[in-house]
């Protein structure tokens, strides 16, 4: 698969299941009414909504701070894209295509409900994880990668 084409396909499944995840859990499972559940014993479901950014830092309660997330998410999420458009280093575009996909998919859940919708909780004994979704997840696996990458010696680039 050539890599632009690649990193579209990414970041359309990347946004599509975070969103399609989400509408699941809030209008089929009804988790808002129906409380959390457990899907491991070290996971459960719960509903988070996330008024800042990672880990709940800045959170926004009036219209303005809510509306800059908004802008900021869809401003990275071009300039991201238009760097995948550009990149021919396959690891490059996949890491973008996440970050990409992560960011619509968080950007589009606080234009429409004014809060990411958050529902991953990881937990062992008295350890508990922030609570995250896809779309987070995709995120931090890509600048993961675009990391490893940027340290990763190549035929162009001095060890």
């Amino acid at each position: 698969m050539p890599v632009r084409r690649l990193g579209v396909f990414i970041v359309a499944l990347v946004f599509g299941l975070d969103q399609a995840l989400k509408l699941w859990l809030l209008f089929g499972v009804r988790l808002a009414e129906n409380g959390p559940f457990e899907v491991a014993p070290f996971m459960e479901i719960v509903l988070a909504w996330n008024r800042g950014i990672s880990y709940g830092l800045f959170q926004q309660d009036g219209d303005l701070g809510r509306w800059l997330l908004v802008v900021i998410s869809f401003v990275a999420a071009i300039w991201l894209g238009r760097w995948m458009w550009r990149e021919t280093r396959r690891l490059t575009v996949v890491s973008l295509a996440l970050i990409v996909g992560g960011a619509l998919g968080n950007g589009l859940d606080r234009a429409v409900y004014g809060a990411v919708v958050d529902f991953v909780h990881l937990h062992h004994g008295s350890f508990s994880w922030y609570i995250f979704n896809i779309a987070d997840a995709a995120i931090v696996v890509g600048v993961a990668a675009l990391l490893y990458e940027s340290f990763r010696s190549s035929p162009d680039k001095p060890a």
